[in-house]
């Protein structure tokens, strides 16, 4: 039986009907960003939406989620992003949704017009598209967005307590544009299951209209190159539920289809399962209840980090790990491009000390911070992330062999790594002497050859499973440096510590170290280890909070 004929043959079943009276319209729109900071900015300060909702994500909890929405986070107003700072941007195409509409009233097109030239944000429009006007912009990912006037669509709870008069205000999402190479099947498919019906043709696109009223503009795509996934791209949208009853009702059809649905899944705020619809875009099925306020009172929505009852990393973990942000007039740190990737993680009350954070292979910018903020939980923790890679996973300089390195590469990333703090400690104010180094492995191992490339950079720092991996030693004075050097009994690598210990004692540095029973993997056994030498090398009393060394503006495994 062919596809159309599948179609043809659920339109007519008595469950396919009732589906059309139980399924209708939007429920949320899922998009992906690189910086959460100007993505706040953005969504909340200049579209003065409500932050509704912040957890870690269910399919990777190290990734943060953000649900923007109107005050109550009704189903129908919300956009929500997933975090992937720093992250590979995606392409938008075919087997994708390209635009994002929000509903507004249709005389609040030239407030917008006015507010986007304020906000210095460049902005075409107004043009006609079906008979409202529509303003389009770009976010900081650069997704398309539209603001369309519509006087069918409002919101039943709308946020007041921005900045935007709340006849101005967002109103609720409109609809979003779906690219696809099969037109035809596409619209099918969401005026199969979804509760879709067509409202009217504007050239290559289709526009479908929900029971609730947004609207779906299937727009022919064939020619087009096709979507690739990544930051700057949306993942999904998500359709409205009344019931699980009718979230089941909805599997069941799909199961006769090619759609090929993926388990039920709950999300705690709703649940939902996905399908991809026949031109290849992502689209999930989310029930209404039991709603955003589940776990917040509406007075609090979007105050408090919320992790997935199953996730295996504890939350104060995640605190740390996830990108902090501050909502518009709020202080933050002011990131500048500099050589290397690179994230901040602030501690509610800071004593000043900040710790300069190297991963070891297959690490990432924010792997070492749990256990550091563990060892020191009031400083301030700066991870950074190496541009060397090994099958796609960053490291700090490139490897010939388990025991020997490309010698040339650890020099050239030494100098760009000394570069990059020059940078930093003129862009966040740091005062070099106090910064305290940590590198686990192949991070370590960057370390103590930058303390011979460039021995005036480091001061202080604490090697975890380090060895000497330079081939040729230039000449350095270390007096004055203070370095804790922690080695595993059982660690393959550890016999070359005790080589490493003693070439840095002969330079003048002053070395303290230490044995774990374990092997290369981090532990709980490093952090008293570590705690005993910082209180030995910096004391316990901590700065005045206005001698701060970033001042905002009012792993478990590794290889050498």
């Amino acid at each position: 039986m062919t596809f159309a004929a599948l179609i043809l043959a659920l339109l007519t079943t008595p469950l396919q009907s009732g589906l059309l009276s139980m399924v209708s319209g939007i429920h949320h729109i899922t998009a992906i960003t690189r910086k959460v900071q100007a993505n706040v900015d953005f969504y909340t300060g200049f579209l003065g939406m409500r932050l509704v909702k912040q957890t870690a994500g269910y399919e990777d909890a190290t990734q943060l989620h953000l649900f923007y929405g109107d005050a109550a986070g009704t189903p129908g107003s919300l956009l929500t992003f997933l975090a992937w700072e720093d992250g590979a941007p995606g392409r938008a195409g075919y087997g994708q949704i390209s635009e994002i509409s929000l509903a507004i009233d249709p005389t609040s097109i030239g407030y917008w017009l006015t507010r986007a030239m304020s906000f210095g944000l460049r902005s075409e429009g107004p043009a006609d598209e079906f008979g409202e006007p529509v303003l389009r912009l770009k976010d900081p990912d650069n997704i398309i967005l539209k603001l369309a006037g519509t006087r069918k669509l409002t919101s039943p709870v709308a946020w007041d307590d921005a900045s935007i008069p709340v006849e101005h205000a967002i109103r609720r999402v409109r609809g979003a544009t779906m690219l696809t190479e099969k037109p035809a099947e596409s619209r099918s498919f969401l005026e199969s299951h979804f509760g879709y019906r067509f409202q009217a043709n504007r050239g290559t696109i289709d526009r479908l209209v929900s029971q609730s009223g947004d609207v779906i503009d299937v727009r022919d795509a064939r020619g087009f190159w096709s979507g690739a996934p990544g930051t700057g791209t949306v993942d999904h949208v998500a359709f409205r539920a009344a019931d699980e009853e009718s979230l089941l009702a909805v599997r069941k059809a799909l199961e006769t289809t090619e759609a090929s649905p993926t388990n039920m899944h709950d999300r705690k705020y709703f649940r939902s399962l996905y399908a991809r619809e026949p031109g290849g875009t992502l689209v999930e099925l989310a029930t209404d209840k039991p709603g955003m306020t589940v776990d917040e009172e509406h007075a609090s929505l979007g105050t408090k980090l919320f992790a997935p009852p199953e996730t295996i990393t504890n939350l104060d973990d995640l605190k740390v790990i996830l990108p902090q942000f501050s909502m518009p007039g709020q202080p933050r740190i002011n990131y500048r491009e500099l050589p290397f990737v690179h994230r901040f993680y602030t501690p509610p009350n800071p004593d000043g000390s900040v710790f300069v954070l190297l991963h070891g292979s297959g690490g990432n910018e924010t792997t070492l911070m749990p256990l550091l903020n563990k060892a020191a939980p009031r400083a301030t923790l700066m991870g950074v992330r190496g541009r060397a890679t090994e099958e796609g996973f960053p490291r700090w300089y490139k490897r010939i062999t388990p025991f020997s390195f490309d010698q040339n590469d650890i020099k050239t990333e030494a100098e760009a790594f000394a570069a990059f703090i020059e940078g930093a400690v003129k862009s966040y104010g740091l005062d070099p002497k106090k910064v305290v180094y940590v590198g686990y492995s192949n991070g370590a191992n960057l370390l103590n050859s930058l303390l011979y490339l460039h021995p005036n950079l480091v001061h202080k720092a604490v090697l975890l499973r380090s060895m000497p991996v330079l081939s040729d030693y230039p000449h350095a004075d270390l007096k004055g440096t203070d370095l804790l050097v922690i080695s595993g009994k059982t660690d393959a690598y550890g016999k070359y510590a005790s080589d490493l210990e003693e070439r840095l004692k002969s330079s003048g540095a002053t070395v303290d170290s230490d044995v774990i029973p374990g092997g290369h993997d981090l532990g709980d056994a490093d952090v008293p280890i570590i705690q005993k030498w910082l209180l030995q090398r910096m004391g316990d009393d901590p700065q005045p909070l206005e001698q701060q060394a970033v001042k905002p503006a009012r792993e478990t495994s590794g290889q050498p």
